[in-house]
């Protein structure tokens, strides 16, 4: 299979298949996760219809290539990664406080961060 030239996290597409070190497909690649600001790749989500959704570490991934994914794991080492399990908290100011209350809270130590 040709699997193109070698790209970076940044431009790689959903629906790649993606290889394991044995060279069976396990799957597609669903979507990349990575702190994109920071520019770190943690590693892609895969898709594949017999084990559903799997996070692959970036420290499991060989290559990535136009047309395709290489992992360092084989076949049953990726049945056995992890579902994904959501993503960091999201946290966001209370817009109903007031600019008093937010420096009440500043002054005092207390937190003024809420979960979405």
């Amino acid at each position: 299979m040709d699997e193109g030239l070698p790209i970076a996290y940044r431009v790689l597409e959903r629906g790649v298949p993606v290889l394991s070190s044995d060279g069976d497909e396990v799957g597609t690649v669903d979507h990349v996760v990575a702190a994109g600001d920071q520019d770190i790749f943690h590693g892609v989500v895969i898709s594949s219809k017999r084990l559903g959704r799997r996070f692959v570490p970036a420290e499991d991934v060989a290559s990535l290539h136009e047309r395709g994914v290489d992992l360092r794991i084989n076949a049953e080492e990726v049945a056995a990664l992890p579902a994904p399990g959501g993503g960091a908290p999201e946290y966001t100011e209370d817009p109903a406080e007031s600019k008093w209350e937010h420096w009440a809270r500043k002054l005092t130590l207390r937190r003024d961060w809420r979960a979405k």
